[in-house]
């Protein structure tokens, strides 16, 4: 499982003073990008010649408030790893008690025809990695 800490700010959060529901899915996405950057790959994976990884599908459920000031842990993990896509599964975690649970699912596409393509090996083996058990 991967894991990283995050910090509410004011901006984050709408009139009714709790996280505005839209900023889980940018935590979210930071998680994943730093995911993606624990991998240590040789090539760009956001800006590749060769594939593009749009997501899919997402869902959230909202399980008790998250306000500012609150710190949350985010806990990543590949719930789903198919040949070209996967699914993400997101933890979001305050003082231990889950609030959230966030679920992305993203797919390899060929740049040039947007046809689905293998995940490249070594971003396979990232991914594998992060499997839930």
């Amino acid at each position: 499982m991967f894991a990283v800490k995050r910090r509410i700010n004011f901006f984050d959060c709408d009139p009714a003073g709790i996280i505005f529901f839209s900023r889980l899915f940018d935590f979210c996405h930071s998680a994943y990008e730093q995911l993606i950057d624990s991998f240590d790959l040789d090539e760009d994976y956001w800006d590749n010649p060769v594939y593009v990884v749009p997501i899919i599908h997402t869902e959230c459920d909202y399980y008790r408030p998250i306000k500012y000031g609150d710190e949350i842990e985010i806990q990543l993990s590949v719930s789903n790893l198919k040949n070209s896509s996967f699914e993400l599964t997101y933890s979001l975690l305050l003082n231990d008690e889950k609030c959230a649970v966030v679920k992305t699912v993203h797919v390899f596409v060929n740049r040039e025809d947007w046809n689905k393509m293998n995940i490249p090996n070594n971003i396979m083996i990232g991914l594998q990695r992060q499997l839930a058990e």
